[in-house]
């Protein structure tokens, strides 16, 4: 199914991206992959079987204004775009009140408008066509809030909100719109984390090391899209927390305080 499928990954150069670079890579899918670091992209490159059908397009999420630009470009390198899987973003570990207003609007740049800049710039061109994927790597925090995470669950929260709306509005069954739900992943995501001052964590959580593999987590965000899912929770017992809030609130409520998230 993904032989020949034109894919554009942002957050391309680490982490579930990167793994879903190589997956889609193997399956015969022709990519352009994104994300600020340029010379990790190529690193990316030069580690897939077939480079030829690699095409590297940097950018920066948090660069509103060029973003429909680099739509642009990405659009002509191949003459259309058939999946665009948004993975590119930003975690954090601080508590609400120490965090400062300039790093919470960053989460929002980069995590919320950044993939719904790209999406929409993208989305004509699909139902164009008649045709179309677009995926959202978003996180189980964007089902239920935790400690150390209250703008990074916001801006994931956000993507829910925006593209189950949108979703809705397209109303074609050939436009597929998908949203996915890692728990624990095995990233540096929480090394590149964001402190209540902007710095970077630098240290990776036990939760983290522990977690499921990217390559894991890639085959199924794969597996979900050829299924056309709406929605996708991926990790361990951590994923039982989405039910646990939905059928016993209260319950998970307490739960969640004393639930370990680092």
């Amino acid at each position: 199914m993904m032989n020949n499928k034109i894919v554009w990954i942002t957050g391309a150069s680490s982490g579930i991206g990167e793994a879903l670079v190589y997956e889609l890579n193997a399956a015969g899918a022709k990519l352009i992959i994104s994300s600020r670091n340029r010379d990790e992209l190529f690193r990316v490159k030069q580690k897939c079987r077939n480079q030829i059908d690699v095409h590297v397009l940097s950018l920066d999420l948090e660069d509103s204004e060029s973003l429909p630009h680099k739509a642009t470009e990405a659009l002509r390198i191949y003459g259309h775009i058939d999946i665009l899987i948004n993975s590119g973003g930003i975690s954090q570990r601080a508590l609400a009140l120490e965090t400062d207003l300039k790093t919470e609007q960053r989460f929002m740049g980069i995590n919320f408008w950044g993939t719904v800049i790209l999406s929409k710039a993208v989305l004509p061109q699909m139902i164009k066509r008649n045709t179309g994927t677009i995926v959202c790597v978003s996180s189980l925090v964007g089902k239920f809030g935790t400690r150390l995470r209250s703008a990074y669950s916001a801006s994931k929260h956000a993507l829910h909100g925006y593209f189950e709306s949108l979703r809705i509005e397209l109303d074609n069954p050939n436009l597929h719109i998908m949203l996915a739900c890692p728990g624990f992943i095995k990233t540096k995501v929480t090394i590149n984390a964001l402190t209540a001052d902007g710095s970077a964590q630098g240290t990776m959580d036990t939760a983290q090391e522990n977690g499921m593999a990217p390559e894991e987590c890639a085959k199924q965000i794969i597996s979900a899209i050829k299924q056309k899912k709406e929605e996708v929770y991926i990790g361990g017992k951590e994923t039982k927390g989405v039910l646990l809030k939905r059928l016993f609130p209260a319950y998970f409520a307490k739960m969640i305080k004393k639930a370990k998230v680092t």
